[in-house]
C-alpha cells in the first residue's frame, strides 16, 4: 500500500445551476446573442435553458437604440469568482472593454450573473443575487419564461415581474434557417 500523500482521493466538486441576462443593443443582435451562447457552452458551462429574445426599452439616462435580452440558465462547477471572470472573457471576445463605456450606454453584449445557486455574494465587484433584477422588468419577463416559480429574497419571480411595467418588451421571433 502506497504512503497516504500518494493515494490520490477525488476532489468533490458542487455543481450550482446560474442564472445569466445577456442584452445587445449594438449590432447584430440577436447574432451576437447566439455567439455568445454559443461560446459560453463551448468554454465549459452547460446550457439547461435558454429564454426566447425580448426586445426591450434602453435602461437608464443614455439616449440608444432597443436592446435584445435574453436568460440562461447553466450549470457550473466554477466559483461565482470565477464565473465572473469566464463572462467577462466572452463579453471582451466580441469587443466590450468595460473601463472604456459610459455607465449604462450601448453595448455589443452584456452579460450578468443574476443568481448563483442560493448562494449571496456582497463583494464590491460582485453582487448576486443581482442587486437590481427584481426592479428590471427586461431581466425578469425572460428569467420568469425559464423559471417563473423560482423565489428570491422571499419573493416569487413571477411576483415580482407582476408588480413592474412591462411595456416596450415583445418577444422575438427569428425566422427559422431553411434546411
Amino acid at each position: 500500500m502506497p504512503p497516504e500523500f500518494f493515494i490520490r482521493r477525488p476532489r468533490v466538486v458542487e455543481k450550482r445551476i446560474a442564472y445569466l441576462c445577456l442584452g445587445s443593443n449594438l449590432g447584430d443582435r440577436a447574432g451576437t446573442m447566439a455567439k455568445a451562447v454559443g461560446l459560453i457552452a463551448r468554454i465549459g458551462l452547460k446550457i439547461i435553458a435558454r429564454s426566447s429574445l425580448y426586445q426591450t426599452p434602453p435602461w437608464g439616462p443614455v439616449p440608444q437604440g432597443p436592446y435584445l435580452n435574453m436568460v440562461v440558465a447553466v450549470e457550473t462547477e466554477l466559483s461565482a469568482r470565477e464565473l465572473l471572470h469566464m463572462l467577462l472573457g466572452v463579453e471582451h471576445a466580441f469587443g466590450r472593454d468595460r473601463t472604456k463605456e459610459v455607465r449604462f450606454g450601448p453595448r455589443t453584449i452584456d452579460i450578468d450573473i443574476l443568481l448563483y445557486g442560493d448562494d449571496v455574494v456582497a463583494e464590491p465587484d460582485l453582487e448576486i443575487p443581482h442587486p437590481r433584477m427584481m426592479e428590471r422588468a427586461f431581466a425578469l419577463v425572460p428569467l420568469a419564461e425559464i423559471a417563473p416559480d423560482l423565489v428570491i429574497g422571499g419573493v416569487a419571480v413571477k411576483e415580482a415581474l407582476a408588480r413592474l411595467d412591462r411595456s416596450g418588451i415583445e418577444r422575438v421571433e427569428l425566422p427559422s434557417d431553411p434546411a
